[in-house]
């Protein structure tokens, strides 16, 4: 089985179901259904610096090209294929060029929404539901190596209850979890929480030279992403910045400000709390993970 991902203008996606002795029909299909560029326009590149297939033998097998598990394949549309001829109506005004913007990337609410989260900002806008029991797993591997510094103080349990919480699938990751994955990917992590409008930077001292972000409700994480909508040929949506990059540091304050003031927080502090997504009255923390747990829903806001 190869396992390849492909990287178009709607995003990163993975690529399943394929193998050396799939035919070149099969990857233009699979391309099509994942990015919606047509078979006949594709172009599908490879490699570093990318470099265009032929591939205009469809029965033609993969394992003639030089694809291997682990890449990822560039897939634009042809440019010299003919467009549309613009109406009359629509005359020949000037274009205004859609900006880049920072948004939200929704993932399921299902106990694992932080580790999909991460998974998804590091590695580059990869959306893999089923990469929760392994990035739990990889968290237990790295606390049970270091007892000393992962202990009962810093845990809140001890190490070896901790490795069997972390791994069930009905846990919630946190600012622990959250700390330990910054360390193993040498990157950034920043947090901008919704209720006070601030970023919590955990690897803000460590001198590494990426950045990624999440948002936080109180009880839902998002990654977020830097994307153009609606425009045409454009490249897909950035998830990995700069750690020089105050701006976009900027922009995730402006979300997080925009969802206070739409009241789309938890107050984990106080009672009163209603589900946004069906209306029902929920008193305090506790029952407000049990509902998101039983129901999915992790859209709430203060009575």
């Amino acid at each position: 089985m190869l396992r390849l991902r492909c990287k178009a203008k709607n995003g990163t996606h993975l690529m399943q179901g394929l193998t050396h002795q799939s035919c070149v029909q099969e990857l233009k299909d699979k391309v099509e259904e994942l990015t919606g560029i047509p078979c006949n326009v594709q172009k599908i590149m490879v490699g570093y610096p990318p470099s265009s297939l032929d591939l205009r033998n469809g029965e033609a097998h993969l394992k003639d090209y030089p694809i291997k598990s682990g890449d990822t394949l560039i897939i634009e549309e042809e440019k010299n294929k003919p467009k549309p001829q613009a109406s009359a109506a629509g005359g020949k005004g000037p274009q205004l060029e859609s900006q880049p913007v920072l948004a939200r990337h929704v993932v399921p609410a299902d106990n694992s929404c932080l580790f999909t989260s991460i998974y998804y900002v590091v590695e580059g806008g990869v959306y893999d539901p089923g990469c929760a029991p392994e990035m739990r797993n990889l968290i237990a591997q790295i606390v049970a190596s270091n007892p000393s510094a992962y202990s009962e103080a810093v845990l809140g349990k001890n190490n070896e209850e901790y490795c069997a919480w972390i791994r069930r699938d009905d846990t919630w990751g946190g600012a622990i979890e959250v700390s330990i994955l910054s360390k193993f990917y040498q990157c950034e992590i920043c947090v901008v929480d919704t209720q006070t409008v601030r970023v919590d930077r955990f690897g803000e001292d460590a001198g590494y030279q990426k950045r990624v972000l999440l948002i936080y409700d109180g009880i839902h994480y998002d990654p977020l992403q830097r994307e153009t909508p609606g425009a045409e040929g454009a490249p897909p949506p950035q998830t990995i910045f700069s750690t020089a990059d105050d701006v976009v540091l900027a922009q995730a304050l402006e979300l997080a400000d925009e969802a206070r003031r739409k009241r789309q927080f938890t107050d984990v502090n106080r009672f009163a709390l209603r589900c946004m997504v069906c209306q029902m009255g929920l008193v305090g923390q506790a029952e407000a993970r049990e509902h998101a747990k039983e129901t999915g829903h992790a859209n709430f806001g203060e009575v």
